[in-house]
């Protein structure tokens, strides 16, 4: 099985680029593993994120998968991602999530 999702920060069957980010003082790496604690859950529900890049305290994101179209999503976003990054990940303001 190889799954590949353009921009993805995980593959199934390959290795993911990460995609370069705005100007910002958001440590990129924190981003990502912030992403990557959180990605089983949306998976477990058939969904995924997509890093799309920073610009200044924003991270823009694409849901993928279930996830993209869920009517819950905004509410995903808020108070599961937006929350997470904001504790894990310093100078995070606002998440922007498509999808």
């Amino acid at each position: 099985m190889d799954i590949e999702v353009e921009g993805s920060i995980i593959q199934i069957g390959g290795v993911a680029d990460r995609p370069a980010s705005g100007e910002s003082d958001i440590d990129v790496d924190l981003v990502h593993e912030a992403l990557d604690y959180l990605r089983p859950a949306l998976q477990a529900d058939g969904g995924d994120v997509v890093f799309d890049g920073v610009e200044g305290g924003t991270v823009f994101l694409t849901l993928v998968g279930a996830c993209g179209g869920c009517p819950i999503s905004e509410t995903t976003v808020t108070v599961g991602i937006e929350r997470i990054l904001m504790d894990r990940v310093p100078g995070v303001t606002r998440v922007v999530a498509k999808g």
